[in-house]
């Protein structure tokens, strides 16, 4: 099962709330920072594991100009869903399916000369021009076109424009430390992308737009900005750098479970699997009904703090599969079975967020935020939901 599911015969009280208006807050943020650029909302992944179509919808509606997705698949779901804005898949197998994606107006990106080739025989097929984009290999080494392929791929681009099989709607490259300003990798990178459209446009097939910079880039280095920015874990709320504050962004998602059991532990006894933690004196526990399959990973355990009416408190003991315990102390008085315990949030109510579970587990957010599932039920809310965001 997947996060979302709504079967109650497994409904485990777990709920990820996505704030749509805190969507719509971070797209208005990120175009202030952007300035004359477009914003490209990247909604892969099923949007960071927020819901892709919802996510979308509501960075449209707040302004974002265009979509940007991994696989022809996820952009197919977002036209089946009514979604008409442009957008752009990127990352591509041997058996893609490149006429589907003509069909539906989906951009494609291409990273090699064979891709291109597929595309071009695809648009013949389909009867059709397709919206080409070239990602340009401009040093991070991934993917993209190589220096030693770019002007052969170039020229078959020029040739396929000039037969009407494609337009060149752009030109892209991904940044390999843009998490460092400063790094003179950045701008390096943003000259060689400028020397692939310099070379583009001499042969007479300029793109349609150019872009380059993440969220980190968005942020911090508006001279990368070109005709259009891609931010993704910042339109989630999150800083793609941390150490540089929030940059005025919301995070999207709070995670909650339900307090399922509450047990006095007598000084000296221990708890959970393996006795990794001891009671130094009488106390109260609760037990949250969340576990390592619904994406509290097993290495948190002791790591992190819950937040229950108001009040945080440690998780004690390994994290189990289905569920984990935290210390309540001497008073348990303010605390009921079946309260909400908050795991992750904006931290209104004092809970703890996503960044926090990052650095406990020396990893980043997206991380965090990508692994919730099994049990967990998704709800959204704020005003393009229809509920209350709270």
């Amino acid at each position: 099962m997947s996060i979302g599911c709504g079967d109650e015969r497994i409904d485990s009280g777990a709920v990820a709330s996505v704030d749509l208006d805190a969507v719509a807050h971070n797209v208005r943020e990120l175009q202030q920072f952007a300035g004359d650029a477009a914003v490209m909302a990247v909604v892969k992944a099923d949007g960071y594991n927020h819901g892709g179509v919802e996510v979308a919808r509501a960075a449209i509606a707040a302004g974002a100009h265009e979509l940007g997705v991994t696989t022809i698949g996820e952009a197919l779901e977002l036209r089946a869903a009514g979604i008409t804005v442009p957008m752009l898949a990127w990352l591509h197998r041997t058996d893609s399916d490149f006429a589907a994606a003509i069909d539906e107006q989906v951009g494609i990106a291409v990273s090699t000369a064979g891709q291109l080739d597929a595309v071009v025989e695809a648009a013949r097929r389909v009867g059709r021009t397709a919206d080409l984009s070239l990602k340009i290999d401009t040093g991070l080494n991934r993917n993209g076109v190589a220096e030693a392929d770019l002007d052969a791929v170039l020229d078959a681009t020029a040739a396929a424009v000039a037969s009407g099989s494609v337009r060149l709607t752009g030109m892209f490259s991904h940044l390999a430390c843009a998490d460092e300003p400063e790094h003179p990798a950045n701008d390096a990178q943003a000259e060689r992308l400028r020397d692939a459209v310099g070379r583009a446009a001499r042969r007479g097939t300029p793109p349609g737009v150019v872009h380059l910079s993440n969220s980190a880039a968005t942020l911090t280095r508006p001279d990368l900005g070109f005709d259009m920015v891609r931010p993704g874990i910042a339109l989630y709320g999150m800083s793609p750098i941390p150490d540089l504050g929030t940059f005025g962004l919301r995070p999207v998602m709070t995670l909650s479970a339900q307090v399922a059991n509450i047990k006095k532990v007598s000084e000296g006894e221990s708890v959970s699997y393996g006795y990794t933690w001891t009671a130094p004196a009488d106390t109260v526990v609760a037990l949250i009904a969340l576990g390592y399959a619904d994406g509290v990973v097993r290495r948190l355990g002791g790591r992190f703090e819950v937040t229950i009416a108001g009040r945080r408190y440690p998780s004690v003991g390994r994290v189990c599969m289905d569920q984990f315990v935290v210390d309540l102390g001497g008073d348990s008085s303010g605390v009921a079975v079946g309260d909400e315990a908050l795991l992750f949030g904006p931290g209104d109510r004092g809970e703890a967020n996503a960044q926090d579970w990052a650095d406990a587990l020396e990893t980043i957010s997206y991380e965090v935020v990508t692994g919730i599932r099994g049990r967990v039920r998704r709800r959204f809310v704020g005003a393009r939901s229809g509920e209350a965001a709270h």
